[in-house]
């Protein structure tokens, strides 16, 4: 049986526009592994008469070209599609296309980077199947998918040959928070938003990980079981995922992974720690494929007098399930492998406060933010992580998340977690960050505190932050 499908609501309908079109369409949907392309493409091809799709073989040391290429023959056989010629590339695309000459049609040719694997001729003949073969039916969309974003960037969207034929390019970021609230379907009232947060903050807004969730078990029961048993899908979910979408010089990316699990980090702090006495080269380029597949954040942050941005910046791992990976499921790797992992890892809650950030600055949930704080998108100049450094005439300050508007405001977020509720010394640390800031006399600072377990009565009668918003709002419209 299917699990339900959840959220997706604006790709659906960009998708669907290209239905409304006179010419066939040629689409990319790239993203990190198991955050739900070959689900959205199933759900957008209930709007077709037919569909067929093909998966790629997953590489390995001994996969062969030729192996890639029967594994497409045999999925071809299974859905009807007979072979005319012989068994190149070029052949078995125009095979399929062919069988696409008439009618509303979807084609889904999935995990693109592991069929063109051991074969550098195999985009040039997809790009002339799609001009010479699969265009010609203008009622035909194909559609390009897979999990190794940096591949996908080099080989189809910034490559010569596809110049002008991508119709639509879709990168699927993590579900919003209400979206991921849905998972724990009827029961969703009943449980707490804090107990939500602990499991989302292993899972984020990945739609493989919640549908794994057992709302009748605690949020430790549910971690216990997908993380601290052998048969846990999370337990060996990190190999999989890092080993496809980063499988050369992977030593090189697990040092940078791991400083990022315990600070956010300078492009300059990062080379150190790899032992590069310069911050560039191959550094630049580890960092940018580890944010091409979605694990690290590059946060920007720019001048508030001139509102122009800078290239100062830090890095963050914004995957809560890495950063869980590397800090308690691979440290106790032999004992959760002998079956001695009779409890969950002490202070497993102790980046909480990390994850819980990543969470709010998820790209779908600061819509929801903007919202609660009546901001319209058009009048946002910036909205992101701020880093003032120091200099001799100012000092160093670092806003949780900063929101700049046309109007001269600065909405300064504080994203606050404790188990308990947040006492009023928060307000003292956001008065002094405030403080700090350099920027022009004209701006107002409208200061906004965002927790998950309450706030003091002395917070709310003081009165000082122009909005509190409870992690719970996140979960519901």
């Amino acid at each position: 049986m299917t699990a339900r499908f959840i959220g997706r609501r604006g790709e659906i309908e960009g998708l669907k526009n290209l239905i409304r079109k006179k010419s066939a369409s040629l689409v990319v949907i790239k993203g990190r592994r198991r955050i739900g392309k070959s689900r959205l493409a199933e759900e957008f091809a209930e709007n077709f008469d037919t569909h067929y799709v093909f998966v790629g073989l997953a590489p390995s040391e001994v996969t062969t070209s030729q192996d890639q290429k029967n594994e497409f023959l045999r999925q071809m056989k299974r859905q009807g599609i007979r072979s005319l010629g012989d068994h190149d590339w070029g052949s078995l695309l125009d095979d399929v296309a062919i069988a696409c000459k008439k009618g509303k049609i979807l084609v889904l040719l999935d995990e693109i980077s592991w069929m063109g694997h051991a074969d550098e001729t195999f985009l040039a003949k997809l790009k002339n199947s799609w001009d010479c073969e699969f265009k010609k039916n203008p009622n035909l969309i194909l559609i390009l998918s897979g999990s190794n974003a940096t591949w996908i960037e080099k080989n189809i969207l910034t490559d010569t040959g596809f110049v002008g034929r991508v119709s639509y390019r879709l990168t699927l970021e993590e579900l919003s928070l209400f979206e991921s609230n849905k998972f724990w379907g009827k029961s969703a009232a009943d449980i707490s938003s804090f107990e939500k947060l602990k499991i989302l903050s292993i899972t984020g807004g990945v739609p493989r990980y919640l549908e794994e969730i057992l709302p009748q078990e605690s949020a430790e029961e549910n971690i216990q079981r997908l993380c601290f048993r052998k048969e846990g899908l999370l337990f060996h979910e990190f190999e999989d995922i890092f080993s496809d979408a980063l499988s050369k010089k992977s030593d090189y990316y697990r040092v940078i992974l791991k400083l990022l699990a315990e600070r956010k980090s300078s492009l300059g702090e990062i080379a150190k720690a790899m032992g590069r006495e310069r911050p560039d080269g191959d550094v630049s380029e580890f960092l940018e494929d580890l944010c091409s597949v979605g694990f690290v954040t590059r946060d920007y942050t720019w001048n508030l007098e001139s509102g122009k941005g800078s290239s100062i910046s830090l890095f963050r791992l914004s995957d809560n399930y890495i950063r869980f990976y590397l800090k308690f499921i691979e440290p106790n790797k032999e004992k959760i492998s002998c079956d001695t992992m009779s409890s969950l890892p002490k202070g497993w809650d102790s980046i909480m406060g990390l994850q819980f950030e990543n969470l709010i600055l998820s790209k779908n949930n600061r819509l929801k933010i903007y919202e609660l704080l009546g901001i319209p998108l058009e009048s946002i100049i910036h909205a992101n992580p701020f880093l003032q450094t120091q200099t001799v005439k100012r000092q160093k300050c670092q806003i949780d998340f900063l929101i700049q508007t046309k109007e001269g405001s600065l909405y300064v977020c504080e994203i606050k977690f404790k188990k308990d509720e947040i006492d009023s010394s928060v307000i003292s640390e956001v008065k002094e960050k405030i403080k700090r800031l350099k920027r022009k006399k004209h701006m107002s600072c409208r200061p906004v505190l965002i927790h998950v377990n309450g706030v003091s009565e002395s917070i709310q009668q003081n009165d000082y932050f122009v909005k509190i918003i409870d992690f719970g709002k996140l979960l519901y419209e």
